[in-house]
């Protein structure tokens, strides 16, 4: 049964979203809040900044590894103890970040405190999933975006200011005491959203055999890649706007977070603009809206890039509208691909979310690799992704319509 969504009125409810916003930022806040401090960094650990730029991708691959772990367990054993437990390791690799003193250590630090992160991602779309239907969730996850929304606004200028006294270390210790918090929040707060009765029973093995089954279901592949596809347009904006920025725009880093706040102020606008689309179009249209509005800002960015056409002003106005239509896609493509799953949902969301940074992170790693010395590898590899992401969402997607009432998934 689900539960209506005007329980989100209730304190009750509001302590819901608060919570799964908090655990579905910890990706936004681990890697939005240290870009002030990537020139900083490079400097205090004697490496290029492409090194620092690859710390992102270190941070996605982790994601990727931990959440197809994270799945089945949840599937099997609960959503709380589970996020506890990834929620105590984030702590710890923080600190660990905060510590190191070498390219390479920060590298494995970032990575293990991906495998921690990746829990919040993972079973906040699950419990969504446990306790709302198809139509509901694209609002909750909406809703969801407006907590989450607020760390790509806060996380830098935070991390802008705690440069300023507390270096980038100080940075990574205000992000353990984030952790801290969460950990406590679900400690105290998050009740068990799916009951001993709606539990798999079977072995771990045989739970991590039905990702095999799940990678059968055409329409939810589709999803899962196209979702993959508008990551990699994020990380490939996170990797690559410092650079723009700071380096060739002389933006100080105090200054490149209220950017990056404004940009991920239009995210919040849209994301809240789609739960009041939801009421007269349907989820599909929205999405290959959104999909269009995002392909048209990523082909004029790389105009303005390879051309210096428009120039900076220009730039800064593309980023911020394919930022903002993230809004109109992030909600409506995870709700569409979990739709056809109930007593798999955390299975169906690890699934993805694995797919989903395997894919980000690439990107966002090409953005090191290609570095020239200028904006055009990442304006490229955004829109790349805008046209891949079109492809599998909406046409491929589709074509796998029949699919979606015919699947043996559960």
């Amino acid at each position: 049964m689900s539960v209506s969504i005007k329980k989100n009125s209730s304190p009750k409810g509001l302590r819901l979203v608060l919570i799964l916003g908090a655990m579905t930022a910890f990706t936004s806040m681990s890697i939005d809040m240290y870009l002030p401090g990537f020139p900083q960094m490079a400097e205090d650990l004697g490496v290029p900044i492409g090194t620092i730029q690859l710390t992102v991708s270190a941070f996605l691959y982790g994601s990727a590894i931990g959440q197809i772990f994270y799945g089945p367990l949840t599937d099997r054993y609960g959503r709380r103890l589970p996020l506890l437990v990834g929620s105590a390791l984030y702590i710890i690799s923080t600190i660990g970040c905060a510590l190191a003193n070498s390219g390479e250590a920060l590298l494995f630090w970032r990575l293990v405190m991906a495998l921690g992160g990746g829990a919040g991602m993972v079973i906040s779309r699950a419990i969504v999933r446990d306790l709302y239907t198809t139509a509901e969730a694209a609002r909750m996850f909406s809703l969801l975006m407006l907590v989450m929304g607020a760390a790509p606004i806060l996380a830098p200028l935070v991390g802008g200011q705690v440069l300023l006294f507390g270096g980038w270390r100080g940075i990574f210790f205000c992000l353990t005491i984030f952790g801290v918090l969460c950990f406590g929040a679900v400690a105290k707060y998050l009740p068990e959203s799916l009951p001993e009765d709606r539990r798999i029973k079977q072995s771990l093995p045989q739970l991590v055999g039905l990702y095999g089954q799940l990678l059968q279901h055409g329409q939810y592949l589709c999803y899962s890649i196209g979702l993959g596809c508008i990551s990699g347009m994020t990380f490939s904006y996170i990797a690559g706007s410092p650079f723009l920025f700071i380096n060739l725009h002389d933006i100080s880093p105090q200054h490149f977070s209220l950017f990056f706040g404004v940009n991920a102020l239009g995210l919040i606008g849209s994301s809240q603009l789609n739960r009041k689309l939801l009421s007269h179009y349907a989820t599909k249209e929205i999405l290959r809206g959104g999909l269009m509005i995002n392909l048209a800002s990523g082909i004029i960015l790389l105009l303005s890039v390879f051309t210096a056409f428009g120039g900076f002003p220009l730039q800064v106005i593309c980023l911020f509208v394919n930022v903002a239509s993230m809004g109109l896609l992030y909600p409506n493509i995870t709700a569409l691909a979990l739709a056809p799953f109930k007593k798999m949902a955390g299975s169906a969301s690890s699934l993805m979310g694995t797919i989903q940074y395997l894919i980000g992170a690439t990107c966002g790693g090409l953005i090191g690799l290609l570095q020239n010395g200028t904006a055009i590898p990442m304006a490229a590899v955004m829109t790349g992704c805008a046209i891949a992401a079109l492809f599998f969402a909406v046409v491929l997607a589709d074509f796998f319509e029949p699919l979606k009432t015919g699947s043996r998934i559960p």
